[in-house]
């Protein structure tokens, strides 16, 4: 790859007023609709093209990463194997016409890497917007907006981050997508996990209605699978302009593998019909780090750091290439030491990194809730649809061994580790049993409040994937309602739950709180789906609780 790089002007101050950078995303959003299959110009019907959008990812104080995929020719579909290599030019520059470069270069992909570009630009400017884009054969694709993250020691008065998880194709429209996009006010965009989906057409609709079949329709096991699935993905044109719009950070949890994953197999994963474990997983993250505008970071794994001025690092978890297997509930070995929800290197990254942090917030991307919560209180009506939901049994259900409920030494052991040595202003975002919950994270659960809270946790829903009224077939906020009460008088740390709207959040960072406003969506089965925000609960400064706040951030 050739590359040039331009000193950049320093950034002007950063624009916070809605209405200029709704402005700025109406504008990019026009240019980052997908080029249709077949409509290739006339003058070479088989010239490349940019079918499956551009993205940028994991920005840093000087730099980002950028993403697109050529089609160079008709035949060369994800995961076929086929197409030539193939140069692609990228540019980044300072204004959507291109007149002021900062950076460019040729990328030559081919068929090894399923004709995915992914460009880590450095040399770049602080808190700066740029506008990126790619050229092969004479053919352009869409135009991005990125920006690069504040310096180090920048003092900010905001940040903003549009937060989602579990996006089952199948299940529904990616609405959450396209709203957020419209917001125009958004930093980040932050992806909790579960991006897709692996299961096989019809597997995972407890509603019984497939509303859009999968690519392929059978089971994702091998490299060209799980391409293929992350290139059907990769034509939503709600995911196509989020992606354009607003840089993604991105984690991943266990679909991006299959179901329940753990180091060493899977739920979902039968050895002797489905393959060697280790290759599956292996192709799943090959294919993941070709499609994702992700940084691979420590051993190819998705934990790394990054951070915003002064205001917040943020601390992203894999919580499935290290963990040790589920333990069987009732087992009792939830408590041993023997078993790791993070490996340890992992483990002591965080601790380390949290200890060091020298930011008002520290924010821990998080796969699976931390917050305990126990189910025993249930009627068994409502106990065996979240078992289901859960992927556990539906019989004696009194935790969800999959989350840090099953790994509570290594859950001690952090917890602890911010209460002996004073870290606040901790919160965890995190993704997984699509549904939505505001918690205080206890030290000792079974003494709360008394014992104090060391940290909070934000839970998105799923933008499109079963809730508990799906499983049940009933309407939304009926017999649910009822789960979520017994769930909070016996879980008294936890301050709201909402088991079956899907949608998404929006978190608001400033010096004094932290608030997560939670936006929900009408009809995930339509494409034209509404949104409309439910409720916020917030984190202030020193205190390691959240309440309730009655609107959203302006």
């Amino acid at each position: 790859m050739t590359e040039t790089t331009d000193s950049v002007s320093p950034a002007a101050a950063r624009p916070r007023r809605r209405r200029v950078l709704k402005a700025a995303a109406l504008t990019a959003g026009a240019a980052v609709l997908p080029i249709a299959a077949g409509t290739a110009p006339a003058t070479a019907a088989t010239a490349p093209q940019f079918l499956h959008g551009v993205a940028s990812g994991d920005p840093l104080a000087d730099g980002v990463v950028l993403w697109t995929r050529v089609t160079p020719t008709p035949d060369a579909v994800p995961g076929s194997g086929a197409g030539p290599a193939t140069d692609v030019v990228w540019q980044i520059a300072t204004d959507k016409s291109f007149t002021s470069v900062r950076a460019s270069g040729t990328v030559t992909t081919a068929a090894a890497t399923d004709h995915t570009v992914k460009v880590d630009v450095r040399g770049l400017t602080a808190d700066t917007v740029y506008w990126y884009r790619f050229t092969a054969g004479g053919v352009s694709s869409p135009v991005g907006r990125t920006r690069t993250a504040p310096a180090a020691d920048a003092a900010l008065d905001r940040l903003r981050l549009g937060v989602a998880s579990c996006a089952n194709w199948e299940a529904g429209y990616f609405s959450a997508y396209r709203h957020l996009a419209a917001r125009g006010d958004l930093d980040v965009f932050l992806f909790l996990g579960d991006y897709i989906y692996e299961y096989k057409t019809g597997e995972f609709c407890a509603a019984g209605k497939v509303v859009r079949p999968h690519d392929p329709a059978h089971e994702i096991t091998t490299l060209a699978d799980y391409r293929t699935r992350h290139g059907r993905y990769k034509t939503d044109p709600d995911l196509q302009g989020l992606h354009a719009i607003v840089p993604t950070v991105a984690i991943w949890d266990d679909h991006e593998f299959a179901n329940d994953a753990w180091s060493g197999g899977a739920e979902n994963h039968t050895p002797g019909t489905e393959g060697d474990w280790s290759a599956r997983m292996a192709a799943a993250k090959q294919a993941y780090f070709e499609w994702m505008p992700v940084r691979p970071s420590i051993a190819g794994t998705t934990y790394r750091r990054l951070r915003y001025g002064k205001l917040a690092d943020l601390h992203l978890l894999d919580l499935r290439s290290f963990r040790s297997q589920q333990v069987k509930v009732g087992s009792g070995d939830v408590d041993s030491a023997d078993r790791t929800m993070t490996g340890r290197a992992q483990l002591d990254w965080l601790k380390s990194g949290l200890s060091a942090s020298d930011t008002t917030w520290r924010l821990i991307g998080n796969e699976v809730m931390i917050s305990p919560v126990a189910f025993l209180s249930l009627p068994d009506y409502l106990l065996r649809p979240i078992a289901k939901l859960l992927g556990l049994p539906g019989e004696g259900l009194a935790i969800n061994p999959d989350q840090w409920d099953g790994y509570t030494h290594d859950r001690r052991e952090l917890l602890g580790h911010l209460k002996n040595n004073g870290i606040g202003n901790t919160v965890f975002l995190t993704g997984d049993i699509h549904s939505a919950w505001a918690a205080d994270v206890p030290s000792e659960a079974a003494t709360y409040p008394a014992s104090g809270s060391v940290a909070t946790e934000f839970v998105v829903t799923s933008v499109s994937s079963d809730n508990i009224d799906d499983f049940l077939k009933v309407a939304p906020q009926t017999l649910s309602l009822v789960a979520a009460a017994a769930i909070q008088a016996a879980n008294r740390h936890i301050k709201w739950v909402d088991l079956d709207s899907h949608g998404y959040g929006v978190l608001d960072i400033t010096p004094q709180a932290v608030q997560m406003d939670y936006y929900i969506l009408s009809d995930r089965t339509r494409r034209d789906a509404t949104t409309k925000w439910t409720r916020s609960y917030r984190t202030r400064t020193g205190t390691q609780q959240v309440e309730r706040v009655w609107s959203p951030v302006k």
